[in-house]
């Protein structure tokens, strides 16, 4: 499970590099969750969610208040959600999920990232996340492994992994019981500072690009779909060879 964090933490840092684009991600984010119920996160679980989830992303406070202040104000924006699905290059796969108001326009300029790389090309819905999971993450300072399983156990959260290494507690629970997992953690931590606190899919294979024009494509793609601005998260089993 350690690599495995490690591995989606390193492709996820790649395409929120720019911290505008990771800013305004959480602000649809935000200002969706607040717009499906009363904009307080007393009041509306999916809220305080998120905003457990943007604070562990070091997302300034200011940020978060404008989306739910924007929420607050009566704003008609909506947004779709949108997945696409490709080969990389080496054969390496990635999900791109957007949050957009033009459903046209995120898929022409998805499809125009992967036409431009070298080995990449999208496929049909299904054709690579059959390979991933969709988990509950989550990484935080904690060492007693056995309290935490007791735990999750009593809340009834499907827990599917729980590792422990230099202090550092990393959980997995099914996609359906991530609320519950958060707030199991919650209450058995009060004070809990979440590293990772989130809803993510991890592949169950991992490819490791070797070849300079792989690597070079690759880097290539994760940047044309970062400047995509309805892209909010991508998804890849590759690995990168360190530098």
């Amino acid at each position: 499970m350690g690599r495995a964090h490690e591995v989606r933490a390193a492709s996820m840092a790649k395409t929120a590099a720019i911290k505008s684009k990771l800013y305004s991600r959480f602000g649809k984010e935000l200002y969706i969750a607040a717009k499906s119920g009363v904009p307080d996160p007393d009041m509306n679980l999916a809220l305080k969610r998120k905003i457990a989830e943007a604070k562990s992303n070091q997302i300034p406070a200011d940020v978060i208040k404008r989306a739910i202040e924007k929420a607050k104000g009566g704003s008609d924006e909506s947004y779709d959600e949108a997945r696409y699905e490709g080969f990389g290059p080496g054969n390496s796969t990635v999900i791109v999920d957007c949050l957009t108001d033009n459903t046209n326009r995120s898929y022409t300029n998805v499809k125009t990232a992967f036409n431009k790389c070298h080995g990449a090309k999208l496929v049909n819905a299904g054709g690579v996340s059959y390979n991933y999971e969709n988990v509950g993450l989550f990484l935080f300072t904690y060492d007693d492994e056995e309290a935490m399983l007791d735990a999750m156990m009593e809340a009834e959260v499907d827990v599917l992994d729980i590792t422990v290494e230099d202090g550092d507690m990393t959980v997995k629970t099914s996609f359906q019981d991530f609320g519950k997992a958060q707030e199991t953690i919650e209450k058995l931590i009060p004070d809990v500072e979440f590293a990772t606190c989130e809803t993510t899919m991890l592949p169950n294979e991992y490819v490791t690009l070797t070849e300079q024009e792989d690597i070079d494509a690759y880097k290539k793609l994760m940047d044309m779909l970062n400047e995509v601005e309805d892209v909010n998260k991508v998804y890849t089993n590759a690995i990168l060879p360190e530098e």
